[in-house]
């Protein structure tokens, strides 16, 4: 396998095509979700066929988005700052290197809660959206988590939030070791 060149963006390095890289997150390509806080998927124009990752940076109130299951696994770990699990309707504060194993059809979202910024990577099976349910829970309403009708539709769940804007690493978001 050769390994993949990158192409400059004016929002940070992406590699296009097949192979093998390595990539740091200050040198990636972000995105700003507004109120869901700013993430790093190291992707280009093709999404990773098999798995996801994303290095996640939710300020305070900021989450990973809606309240939802799908048929696939997810999986998370805070590196840095605070945050409160919602799973199945019951929440869980996390802190530093906590891991959170959700299989296929369990019900989560991560909300950011302390004072500074926290670091959640995030990490999912691929394989298209069967099984994707957003749903209606007053824990996770209490967080502005959840939707207001359950749907299967993210362009539903997330009719009332702002479109994603590419945008470069700012500095002090991840934290150093």
């Amino acid at each position: 396998m050769p390994e993949a060149p990158f192409r400059e963006t004016r929002f940070g390095l992406v590699a296009d095509v097949d192979g093998w890289f390595v990539l740091n997150a200050r040198e990636s390509r972000w995105r700003d979700y507004g109120p869901m806080g700013f993430n790093c998927n190291f992707e280009g124009k093709k999404r990773f066929p098999q798995l996801g990752i994303n290095v996640n940076v939710l300020p305070r109130g900021a989450s990973l988005g809606l309240y939802h299951l799908e048929g696939h696994q997810e999986d998370f770990v805070v590196v840095s700052g605070e945050c409160v699990l919602v799973v199945e309707g019951e929440k869980r504060d996390l802190r530093p290197w906590d891991f959170v194993h959700c299989p296929a059809g369990t019900a989560h979202m991560i909300v950011g809660t302390g004072d500074e910024p926290a670091v959640v990577i995030a990490v999912g099976a691929r394989g298209g959206r069967a099984g994707l349910r957003y749903l209606v829970d007053q824990v996770a309403r209490d967080l502005g988590v959840s939707v207001e009708t359950e749907t299967t539709k993210p362009a539903e769940a997330y009719a009332s939030f702002p479109a994603p804007a590419r945008t470069s690493y700012r500095d002090g978001w991840l934290p150093d070791f």
